[in-house]
């Protein structure tokens, strides 16, 4: 399963095997794990194996839970008043979060940036899906707005990984995260302003509406979401 890497290692870049059997070529933290697709293989270190243990525990709990009552209590009296949310509303805003979950996971284990960049578009889009599920007029124009700056945001993103691949050849990790291989400042500066203008953290400000909208724990993997990727591209940004 590490033919792939090693044939297209560089050779002044050192490949050895690490106390774990995978092959170790000075990546961020050593490999814990490794899945092959091609000449695509994603990884876990330690780093992110934290991330993604976190990912999936909000995935499961979206899974299994049930959305909250919100309750409203009226201005000058006692009154209040509940939020119930609608079956199908409840089923779409799960289904989002679970799909926003796997994407989550997806670009964490990404051993590839083309791949990373994928997974946090559709961070993004499901981000929309699960506010826009709510029929509240004000977190629809919220979420309105958020997607059109998640569709310019995917601009730079996908820019940055075309820099990347265009000056040093590549698009794999596992090159990119050796200090022979030298990734300009600013495909790395595109990829973090992609990321924040997904909606990411922890630049909340496209996403104050989101904050109405009734339906957790399904609206929290819309924070979830965007902690962990956000966390993730520091990564990336910092080993390259």
């Amino acid at each position: 399963m590490y033919e792939a890497i090693t044939a297209s290692l560089p050779a002044s870049v050192p490949v050895s095997e690490s106390a774990y059997g995978f092959t170790q070529t000075d990546i961020e933290g050593q490999a814990l794990f490794s899945l092959p697709f091609g000449d695509i293989v994603n990884f876990l270190t330690p780093y992110t194996a934290v991330l993604f243990v976190f990912a999936l525990t909000f995935t499961i709990i979206a899974l299994i839970s049930k959305p909250e009552r919100q309750v409203d209590t009226v201005m000058g009296g006692d009154a209040y008043y509940t939020k119930d949310i609608s079956r199908e509303t409840l089923r779409f805003q799960r289904f989002m979060a679970i799909a926003c979950g796997l994407a989550t996971m997806g670009g964490i284990m990404a051993g590839d940036v083309f791949n990373f960049t994928l997974f946090t578009a559709f961070i993004g889009i499901t981000n929309i899906g699960i506010v826009a599920a709510v029929k509240n007029k004000h977190i629809l124009d919220n979420a309105f707005e958020y997607g059109l700056l998640a569709m310019i945001g995917t601009l730079p993103l996908f820019v940055g990984a075309a820099l990347v691949l265009a000056t040093t050849g590549t698009l794999s990790m596992w090159i990119l995260f050796t200090p022979e291989v030298a990734v300009p400042l600013f495909a790395k500066l595109l990829l973090v302003i992609g990321v924040i203008a997904e909606g990411m953290a922890p630049v909340f400000v496209a996403k104050a509406e989101i904050t109405r909208a009734p339906g957790a724990p399904y609206i929290l993997m819309v924070h979830v979401s965007s902690l962990l990727i956000f966390l993730r591209v520091i990564e990336i940004v910092i080993s390259m």
